[in-house]
């Protein structure tokens, strides 16, 4: 399993929320280059970054805090860059490449402009996008999307959102349940059990709850592809030793 280091930002700083609670953040003091050095000198290949301002209102155009993150993280060429935050329009997307970015992560769009986010994946191919489904089970335990920075609750499942996709040749999924996300609770095996069993030809992507590498090893003996990972790095609950292990799968 593949452990991808994750970085939201909010202002241009580095923060966390509590379960997506834009009223419940965490600021951490360390600058996000010397964050991605950190994890690259470890041996890691690819970053996560998180636009929060973007995926709460809409993504930023021109020299926004957050975009001149990514793009001076992009310029180094350092790590490989996964982003997302707020890309619900081409421009958006196309944005994020000309920033640097070796793959965009597409949320809420693939909720509410299905047949244009399909035609992203045919135009830009499976390997530049990943569809970020995040969920909430609802009271039967079916995962059900929320939308815009997590704020807006659907009716539709984690199911049918991927069963939309299958014909246009997704292949990387990132599943977070909010209700672990930044709780440190460890993440949600059952659900990802499910993915696998549903989806095993799909790249999952594993967020939320991950608090040691205790966790790491319960995705990876779940055979999970790649986990995310932010808060359990930044506050040193997984060792670099123990991240070593996890970050240079092929």
């Amino acid at each position: 399993m593949l452990l991808i280091p994750s970085i939201d930002l909010r202002a241009g700083r580095c923060v966390r929320l509590f379960k997506g609670d834009f009223a419940q953040e965490t600021r951490y003091d360390r600058p996000a280059d010397e964050l991605m050095w950190s994890y690259q000198r470890l041996g890691a290949r690819w970053l996560h970054l998180v636009d929060l301002d973007g995926a709460r209102d809409g993504a930023h155009t021109g020299e926004h805090p957050n975009r001149a993150v990514i793009r001076a993280l992009a310029a180094t060429g350092a790590l490989s860059l996964q982003v997302g935050g707020g890309v619900r329009s081409r421009a958006a997307l196309e944005e994020l490449f000309a920033l640097g970015a070796a793959r965009a992560v597409v949320g809420s769009a693939a909720i509410e402009q299905q047949a244009e986010v399909m035609q992203w994946l045919r135009t830009y191919g499976p390997e530049r996008i990943c569809l970020a489904f995040d969920v909430k089970l609802d009271e039967t335990g079916v995962p059900r999307l929320r939308t815009r920075g997590w704020q807006q609750q659907t009716a539709v499942s984690l199911w049918a959102a991927v069963d939309a996709f299958a014909a246009a040749g997704l292949r990387h999924v990132l599943c977070t349940d909010i209700d672990r996300d930044g709780a440190l609770a460890g993440p949600n095996l059952g659900l990802y059990d499910e993915c696998l069993r549903r989806y095993p030809q799909l790249q999952w992507q594993a967020s939320g709850g991950i608090s040691s590498s205790a966790d790491l090893d319960a995705l990876a003996a779940h055979r999970v592809p790649a986990a995310i990972s932010g808060k359990a790095l930044l506050e040193g609950r997984i060792t670099p030793e123990e991240m070593k292990a996890f970050l240079r799968v092929a």
